[in-house]
């Protein structure tokens, strides 16, 4: 008998777990792309600002057109970071380094003949 109420409880734990993590999106929600991101601060808080840089390297400096603009406490500043950090890992595990500097991302080309 202790079985089973064991594994009752087990199951209502999973289900109620199961529950918490369902996200539901709303309708009108806007995704946002942003290959530039800029951080400040304030004592009381993080702000985060994202946009699209359109220039090529070497090309004309052209303004970034700041788009998106989070501002989070510190601790929920944290709880991002270290969840980004998490996320990040588990990429470069199954799909190997994530390399920021383009430099050492560029395959040199041959010359032709």
């Amino acid at each position: 008998m202790a079985e089973l109420e064991n594994h009752a409880s087990d199951q209502e734990r999973t289900a109620a777990t199961q529950q918490v993590q369902q996200v539901v999106e709303p309708s009108d929600l806007e995704p946002l792309y942003a290959n530039f991101a800029r951080v400040s601060g304030l004592p009381e808080e993080m702000i985060l600002d994202f946009g699209l840089n359109p220039q090529a390297a070497g090309a004309q400096p052209v303004p970034v057109k700041i788009s998106q603009r989070l501002v989070v406490n510190y601790f929920t500043a944290k709880r991002l970071w270290l969840a980004l950090g998490a996320f990040l890992q588990r990429h470069e595990q199954a799909f190997g380094e994530v390399q920021i500097d383009v430099n050492k991302r560029v395959v040199p080309q041959r010359a032709a003949r």
